[in-house]
Order: C-alpha cells, then structure tokens, then sequence
C-alpha cells in the first residue's frame, strides 16, 4: 500500500508541476543578435550549455535559474578580435611570453567579453608553449593569429628577422596542427619595405587563412593604398585603423581632415579595417573625420596589453562606447563585437545566439549620464552613453555577475 502510494504522489507532482525546460533562462531583456536580426524584447533560454531557445514571454516556470534582464541589453559573448594574452615570465621579451601580455580571463569577463583572438603574440616556433601556457589554462576561448615571424612577438629586432619568416613552417602549422584554434597570420612591427607582408599572404595561401597587418614603423614609411591595392587579398584585415603617428605611419585621413579616396576604393576590393585600439593607435583626429564621411569600421578591438588597459583602451566596452558618442547606432556597434569578427575569422557559430550554438552571453546596461572618452593622446571627446557589463554567460555558465542579478537573495537564519 505505501509502495502504491508513493508512486500516486510522485505521478501526481509530475502531471501537476512543469517541466523545467532550460538551467538558465535570462528574462525580460532587449536581445541585440545581429546575427539572426534581433532586435527587440526576448528571453533567452539555456539547457546543457547551448543556446535552447529564443523567443518572447518564456515562462520563468520553465527554468531552473532565471535573471531578471529588464532594462537591459543582453548580445551575444563579444568577440575582442585582436588581443595579446601570451603571458610569460621572459624578463627579456615584449610580448611573446612576457609581461606586456595579460592573462584572458581576468580581462574578458567582466567586459562581457567570451572569445579572443590573440593578434600574432607567437610564431610557429612557440605557438605550443602558448598554448600549453595560456589557451589550455583559460575558460575565455582563446583564437590566435600566427606571427610570420616563427618566434613571434619576442622584441622589435627579432621582428626584422626576415630568415625567421617561413610560410610554408607558418602554414604548416595551421592547417596541420591546430586549424580549429589557429585562425590567421599576423605581420607587424617591419622597419623595412613589403617584404614581412608579402611572406605573411604567401602564408595566407597556403593555409586560406586572412592576414592581419599592422602597418606603421616602416622608414621610410610605405603606401598604405600599395599595401591595399598590390599587396592584401579582399578578405585580409588592416588593424590600427584611425591611429595618428608616428610619423612612420601613414594615416587614412589626410592633413585637411579628409578620408583618403583610395581608402574607399580598398572596402570596396574587400580589404577589412579592424580598430586595435590599444596604447597608441586610436586618435580623435582620424576616428571623428572618419565616421563622420561614413568610414565606420568592420570591427572593433582593443588590442588588449598591459600597456594599453590602463591608458585609453580601458576596455571593449569602453572602446564600443566611443564609437556611441560618435553617433554609431547600438546595434552597429556590437555588430562589430560579434558576428562581423565571427565571419572575419571563419567562425560563423561564435557571435551569435542561434539555438544550439554554445550559450556565449553578455548583458549589458547602457547607462545614461555624462562621460567622457580617452583617445591615446589623452584627448576627451564627451558621450551620454555608457555601455557596462551586468553579467557574462560563457558556456552557460556565470562567469562574471556584477550586481548579483543571477543571485539568489542572501535568507538571515533569524
């Protein structure tokens, strides 16, 4: 009798309490999914780290957890598509296992930040410590641009060293060891002519990966509009976008504030203009004049490092910000943060909250007030809106809550 009963009860709960459909279901928000052209009021629900389903008026019966999104923004994990995470106690080195690179997880999450994609801080020679170092040690996804220089960012002189510049050692790499974490090829820092570039898109053919280039030390300095009509394939990046010196650079915007016209020509070739932000590389000079002729970026990066974090940059959010006060929409700008990286680096399942993709989420709120906005100069252009990360999903886990909203509230035992 007591065995009949206790099966009565436990059908009884069954039929009369629901289903709890997802672990997490994030409630109430504005969801901008460029992606998947949302953008408007959803719920967002999560069930074994994927993405379950996205649609309004999900009922909070349905989960185990829920987060109360209202007012908020809730986007897909952004993507920092250039970033130096390749950390190390090399006293001698720059940024290859040096101190100039930080450590991923204490900067992405509570920038709302799940994947990066380090910009060439290894070459084929130490990528594996890297990885054994850094990547395999993180909870932030960790991509990676291969430096044509096989020993990577060690310091500017090793950079020069074109007898460490293989493309076939580069490729090699790629497309034999690691093509689901290695996404690309990075030239930077060259004094001299096209050289470091041209072996960098060898590269790029034989592995059918784009070149990332930061094109600014060159003396005397090169031709960008060479470097973008001769050199790059449509489908290549050029990061630094709107930096202003040194005077080896040369800048897309000229002398009378104008935006050069070969500039325009390259988007349309399909050249790609990343920012990369970072410690010198972001000037009002060029970044105002730009966006105001209509030459917004295709992405925008911080160029995360020790130097740059506590300077201008500060971090994604804040450089996203920048480009609010320049009147960029919302949805434009975290546009550049997620799926245009995503398409950018051959991974069209990141940047996205399409159902059964991996549950990569951040909450945002957009506050209003009056701030204001650094350039590398220490230049202020003033803003009224200020995005500020609320709470970061990664994999379907809580990795950054700043206010408790995933929280369960705090019970007194008296």
């Amino acid at each position: 009798m007591l065995r009949i009963i206790t099966t009565f009860l436990f059908l009884f709960a069954a039929a009369h309490c629901p289903a709890q459909d997802f672990d997490l279901l994030i409630k109430g928000g504005h969801v901008v999914d460029p992606a998947n052209n949302i953008d408007g009021p959803m719920d967002v629900g999560v069930k074994d780290g994927k993405i379950s389903k996205v649609a309004s008026d999900i009922p909070s019966t349905a989960s185990k957890r829920v987060v109360d999104a209202k007012g908020l923004y809730v986007t897909p994990g952004l993507i920092d598509m250039h970033v130096h995470v390749f950390i190390g106690n090399d006293l001698g080195a720059y940024i290859a296992d040096g101190q100039t690179s930080v450590q991923p997880d204490g900067f992405t999450f509570r920038s709302g930040v799940t994947t990066v994609v380090d910009a060439g801080s290894s070459g084929w020679r130490n990528f594996r410590k890297f990885k054994e170092q850094t990547i395999d040690r993180s909870q932030t996804r960790v991509l990676a641009l291969l430096n044509i220089v096989g020993n990577g960012m060690v310091g500017r002189f090793e950079e020069q060293d074109v007898s460490d510049m293989n493309p076939v050692m580069t490729a090699n790499m790629i497309t034999q060891m690691y093509p689901d974490i290695l996404v690309g090829i990075k030239s930077a820092h060259y004094w001299g002519d096209f050289t470091q570039v041209d072996k960098a898109v060898e590269a790029g053919k034989l592995a059918k990966v784009p070149v990332m280039v930061d094109f600014g030390e060159h003396d005397p300095p090169n031709s960008i509009e060479a470097l973008f009509m001769q050199h790059l394939r449509p489908g290549d990046i050029f990061t630094h976008t709107y930096s202003h010196g040194p005077a080896k650079r040369e800048t897309i915007v000229d002398d009378k504030g104008k935006v050069k016209p070969f500039v325009f020509s390259a988007r349309k070739r399909g050249i790609l203009f990343d920012v990369g932000h970072g410690g010198g590389a972001f000037s009002w000079k060029q970044a105002v004049p730009a966006l105001q002729q209509g030459f917004a970026p295709d992405v925008i990066s911080t160029d995360l490092h020790t130097q740059s974090m506590n300077a201008g940059m500060k971090d994604l959010p804040n450089v996203m910000s920048k480009f609010l006060a320049l009147g960029m929409p919302l949805k434009d700008v975290i546009q550049r943060c997620t799926v245009n990286p995503a398409r950018v680096i051959s991974r069209p399942a990141l940047g996205t909250l399409t159902v059964g993709s991996d549950a990569d989420i951040a909450v945002f709120n957009l506050r209003k007030g009056d701030f204001g906005f650094l350039d590398v100069s220490g230049t202020k252009v003033k803003g009224s809106q200020k995005l500020e990360a609320e709470l970061t999903v990664r994999a379907g886990k809580v990795v950054w809550d700043l206010n408790g909203i995933a929280a369960a509230a705090f019970q007194p035992s008296n």
